[in-house]
């Protein structure tokens, strides 16, 4: 199990952006931020039907389609099928993530984790992405912060429908890998305790960041280097907020995330430190860490994310984190530079 060995460098990107979260993007912009990953030498890219009900598969297939497909990793999600009705995207019900997609396609998109339906959506997403196969399968959101009370019995429907068909493709030779992309711990750490099947990975967005971290070292992380599944970090910034921008969770920060990151920023910049080295690299950082996929809508946003890791970051700037508890007591960091 794992995926190191099959992803080509620790930096992806994260294409949830380009399924107009937050605001309306115009395709220009979106293709020249995915040529600007390419051409920063990003051969790592992760989507999913839920980014704009399609706009984002569809928005990096027609960017990559041009590209050999032996030269990059591709990985899209499962769990949510796009249908051809039309839907108010304002109007979605996303649980705890209200509005996330509101500018994206008028498409009517339904939670449905069964055999049948993962079948289905590789289908469509194989057409959306112009491309005759995937490498990774993540099944998406089968956690409380999307189905509230009803969330185990969405994990049970996934369980015994999306797990064992991705398994038997994996074992098939049809992809490479699979697991779960998720906001929550939760579910990630249900499937480790399964005998069967076995994920290969797991995607995790916004639980190991600068903000927020401390859940996840407590158990799932050992327990993911204990029983040799990587993670890929995706959220490094937390929805925005550590890279200049105003959300946390996908919703306007509260007050005292704002602060929080305000004194992280202090201290990055006494110590020389640009915030995106900190998060990315602190992401990078623990051994179960495959990879970190930070999501971007503008092209010079792509070079940033690429010198951030290349960075020099002193041990004191760590150090300082530590003492003024801002990050855990007990969480790995880079390799001290001077």
């Amino acid at each position: 199990m794992g995926i190191k060995s099959l992803l080509p460098a620790p930096l992806g990107f994260g294409t949830a952006p380009l399924g107009n979260m937050f605001r309306a993007i115009p395709d220009e912009e979106a293709a020249a931020t995915v040529e600007a990953a390419w051409d920063a030498g990003v051969r790592y890219f992760d989507t999913a039907p839920f980014y704009g009900a399609g706009l984002s598969e569809i928005r990096l297939g027609e960017v990559l389609a041009d590209r050999p497909r032996d030269a990059y990793v591709l990985s899209t999600k499962v769990g949510r099928v796009v249908l051809d009705e039309p839907e108010d995207p304002a109007a979605r019900d996303l649980g705890e993530k209200g509005g996330l997609f509101e500018h994206g396609r008028h498409h009517k998109m339904v939670d449905d984790y069964t055999a049948d339906a993962t079948l289905r959506s590789i289908e469509d997403s194989l057409r959306r992405l112009r491309t005759d196969r995937l490498d990774i399968v993540w099944v998406h959101d089968v956690a409380q912060d999307f189905h509230g009370d009803q969330w185990l019995a969405v994990y049970e429907s996934a369980r015994t429908g999306a797990f064992r068909v991705l398994q038997r493709l994996r074992d098939e030779g049809v992809i490479k890998g699979w697991g779960l992309g998720v906001n929550r711990v939760e579910p990630i750490e249900l499937t480790l305790d399964l005998d069967e099947p076995r994920p290969d990975a797991f995607l995790l967005a916004g639980r190991y960041t600068l903000l927020d971290h401390e859940r996840s070292l407590q158990r799932l992380l050992p327990a993911a280097t204990a029983n040799g599944v990587d993670m890929v970090v995706g959220g490094p910034y937390s929805s925005g907020v550590l890279a200049g921008g105003r959300h946390f969770e996908y919703q306007k920060a509260p007050a005292g995330i704002l602060a929080k990151v305000e004194r992280l920023k202090a201290l990055a910049a006494e110590h020389g430190v640009s915030i995106k080295a900190a998060a990315l690299q602190f992401a990078l950082a623990h051994p179960a860490t495959a990879a970190v996929v930070p999501g971007a809508t503008r092209p010079s946003r792509i070079a940033e994310d690429v010198a951030a890791l290349g960075e020099s970051v002193p041990a004191a700037f760590w150090s300082a984190l530590r003492q003024e508890k801002l990050i855990a007591a007990d969480a790995p960091v880079p390799t001290p530079t001077v």
